[in-house]
C-alpha cells in the first residue's frame, strides 16, 4: 500500500548530518556582492512553495546547480546538520534534489520566517559565483 498523501519520500534515503546542499541564488538581492555574504531573502518561502529548493552536493557541483537556471548570481552551500539544528529538515525528493521543510510563510508568521531565514543565511557560504 502506498500513501501518496503523506510527505514521506521513503524511496530516497535521508541525508546525513554532514551532507551539503546548495541553494541557487536566483535574485541579485539574495547576495551581498561586496562581502560575498548570503542574505536572508534567499531563505524566505514564496507563497506557492511548500519548501525551499536545494541541490544535493554529493550528486551535483555548484556549477551544475547554477547551470539549471538562466540567471544565477551565486550558489550557497549549507550543511544539513545546521539546518536540522534550527528544527527544519532537508528532505530529498529525487536523487539530486531536496526541499528544506518546516519554514513558515511570511504571511503566516513573519517574525519566525525572518528569524529562520537570517539563521540559514548566517550558516551559508558562497560555493560559486559567476565570473565577471
Amino acid at each position: 500500500m502506498t500513501d501518496t498523501s503523506s510527505s514521506s519520500n521513503s524511496e530516497f534515503a535521508p541525508l546525513a548530518e554532514n551532507a551539503i546542499v546548495y541553494r541557487a541564488l536566483l535574485r541579485r538581492q539574495w547576495i551581498d556582492e561586496e562581502s560575498n555574504v548570503v542574505l536572508s531573502p534567499a531563505y524566505l518561502l514564496r507563497a506557492n512553495e511548500a519548501g525551499l529548493s536545494v541541490t544535493i552536493a554529493s550528486v551535483r557541483s555548484p556549477e551544475q546547480c547554477a547551470a539549471k537556471f538562466r540567471n544565477c548570481y551565486g550558489v550557497a552551500s549549507l550543511q544539513v546538520g545546521q539546518i536540522r539544528e534550527l528544527g527544519l529538515d532537508a528532505v530529498p525528493d529525487s536523487t539530486s534534489h531536496a526541499q528544506i521543510i518546516g519554514l513558515p510563510h511570511v504571511k503566516d508568521d513573519r517574525d519566525r520566517a525572518e528569524r529562520l531565514a537570517d539563521l540559514l543565511a548566517e550558516r551559508s557560504r558562497i560555493a560559486w559565483k559567476p565570473q565577471v
